[in-house]
């Protein structure tokens, strides 16, 4: 089974973007291989903004030929075959979506599509880029809701410029509260 990814950059306190939604924050380095964590994917979920900043980027053309899932009420088809907008049914549609076969699928920016997913019990791994930035405001890595599940550590990795890439995986079970004593 495709597993769902969510896959962002995040400072050191908390954030996927500063308030406006820009994210002229994040560090590049050169020892994150792009093309080859890209390849590791053909399907991108988004919400309606982050597609908004992927249609008016080029991104080094990374993207070119995935499909792109957009969650969103509002957002009109452009008539680009690579798009596709998800409109109701968000829940069972990533759930089938995941049954086809296919390598992973990106769950591409945005905390509040995470919290949806993840409280759905959809989201399988959680990888972020930490950068050593402090914003103090912004929009968060995950919406507010309910515990999360526990997460797993599978790998850590300090990169050159200060960025840890830490990847976990999502278990099953839901976050406990610390006992008492």
């Amino acid at each position: 089974m495709r597993r769902l990814r969510y896959n962002a950059a995040m400072s050191l306190d908390g954030y996927i973007a500063r308030p406006d939604g820009s994210y002229d924050w994040i560090i590049m380095d050169d020892a994150i291989d792009f093309p080859a964590l890209f390849a590791e994917f053909d399907t991108l979920l988004m919400g309606r903004k982050t597609y908004e900043v992927v249609r008016s980027e080029d991104m080094g053309g990374l993207i070119t030929g995935m499909k792109k899932l957009v969650v969103s009420r509002t957002l009109q088809p452009e008539g680009d075959p690579n798009v596709a907008i998800i409109r109701e049914n968000v829940i069972d549609t990533v759930a089938a979506l995941k049954a086809i076969p296919g390598k992973d699928i990106w769950l591409f920016g945005g905390g509040v599509l995470f919290r949806h997913l993840l409280d759905a019990s959809l989201v399988d791994a959680v990888e972020l880029a930490v950068m050593p930035v402090l914003l103090s405001e912004g929009i968060p890595v995950l919406a507010p809701g309910r515990p999360s599940p526990v997460l797993r550590l599978e790998s850590r990795q300090t990169l050159p410029s200060g960025i840890m890439m830490l990847k976990y995986a999502v278990t099953s079970r839901a976050a406990q509260p610390a006992p008492d004593h």
